[in-house]
């Protein structure tokens, strides 16, 4: 086993803390308040233990790890050797500020890319999963605009608004950070791969959830928190009235954080929620402007845009046969964040449509 340590002390004495049977997030941090770090809760006797946690959990503590967690332990110690990868604790200097203020911080977070960017101002901007293209296109803007400005933006890497937020943070001098409900070790949707591949370049992915951890309905929920927690605010681009993303406003009202909302038609059922949190107090935003100025920053110039799709030189890549997303990097020259802005651009205007494996065809 390699001998890896978070900055606040040795990294497997933390994953058999927080995967012990019972020890949930809540009881880790009350065992972490009253000893310290992990080695010296496992160095407590039964009778010290069992003043804070029930008998179960005491025997759990003090038995040798199980084989799924001796596995576990391996598996996480290998992947955060691996460069751009960290597991940060709740004592390491690099776990986010932002989040030791929510209710549940998680003990361990798993990273992979720009730890630098979990301390950086964010704003969260997230939204229907079945959005409009008018809604891609709001994502991609407002992101685009407000990363450009210097925020970092943050979302949950679903399809539809949160997939264009990424896309459009990636432009910006802001970058983004995905927050992930699955193991960091697993990209959900599949869809997304190429995406995340490109975050990690640039931005960041996070996960609370131990490797491997399939993308179960419940972390969902979870996940939100911490995109919540993260963020100065949270602007809702398009949600209907049950969306997720109103857990997410939600969440960050509770937690003091601003929310903003974007308003639609009033016969549109994908604007049904958004027009609900404005009527409970979110700030009603048309534009990029309106969210800088709510949280005191400067706008800047817009990010510069085709002038005439019609001429798009990707178009005569795109000529004889759909590409690969790397291929169209590598035959026009452009990085990975400018390309996804134009394909997207090109994409709602109908010229050309995404296929599987992230590959790209003309339509016209």
């Amino acid at each position: 086993m390699t001998d890896t340590h978070t900055a606040g002390g040795d990294l497997a004495g933390w994953l058999r803390l927080t995967e012990a049977a019972g020890v949930g997030p809540a009881t880790a941090r009350v065992l972490l308040h009253h000893f310290g770090l992990p080695e010296q809760i496992f160095a407590a006797s039964a009778t010290e233990l069992g003043r804070l946690v029930a008998a179960p959990i005491v025997h759990a503590l003090l038995s040798p790890p199980e084989a799924r967690l001796r596995s576990l332990i391996e598996r996480t110690m290998e992947w955060a050797d691996r460069p751009g990868h960290r597991v940060l604790s709740l004592a390491d200097s690099l776990y986010p500020a932002a989040l030791l203020h929510i209710s549940d911080p998680p003990t361990l977070l798993y990273v992979i890319g720009r730890a630098d960017l979990l301390n950086a101002p964010q704003i969260a901007i997230v939204g229907s999963r079945r959005a409009s293209p008018q809604g891609v296109l709001d994502a991609h803007r407002f992101a685009a605009s407000l990363s450009q400005s210097g925020l970092c933006i943050t979302s949950g890497l679903a399809l539809g608004i949160d997939t264009a937020a990424h896309q459009g943070a990636l432009e910006g001098a802001g970058s983004t950070i995905a927050v992930t409900g699955t193991g960091a070790d697993r990209v959900y949707p599949a869809s997304n791969r190429a995406l995340a591949h490109r975050i990690r370049e640039a931005g960041t992915l996070i996960s609370e959830f131990p490797l491997g951890t399939p993308p179960l309905a419940p972390n969902f929920p979870r996940r939100n928190r911490l995109i919540a927690g993260l963020a100065r605010g949270v602007l809702v681009v398009e949600a209907a009235a049950q969306s997720g993303s109103l857990i997410t406003a939600r969440l960050a009202a509770e937690q003091g954080r601003d929310v903003f909302a974007i308003p639609g038609s009033i016969h549109a059922g994908l604007t049904s929620g958004c027009h609900r949190l404005i009527r409970d107090g979110a700030a009603l935003v048309e534009s990029p402007e309106d969210v800088l100025q709510e949280l005191g920053y400067p706008a800047v110039a817009a990010l510069p845009r085709p002038a005439d799709l019609t001429t798009d030189p990707l178009l005569a890549l795109l000529d004889q046969r759909p590409l690969p997303f790397d291929d169209l990097a590598e035959r026009s020259g452009l990085d990975a964040a400018r390309l996804s802005g134009r394909l997207l651009e090109l994409e709602l205007a109908q010229r050309i449509t995404r296929l599987a494996g992230d590959r790209y065809q003309r339509l016209c």
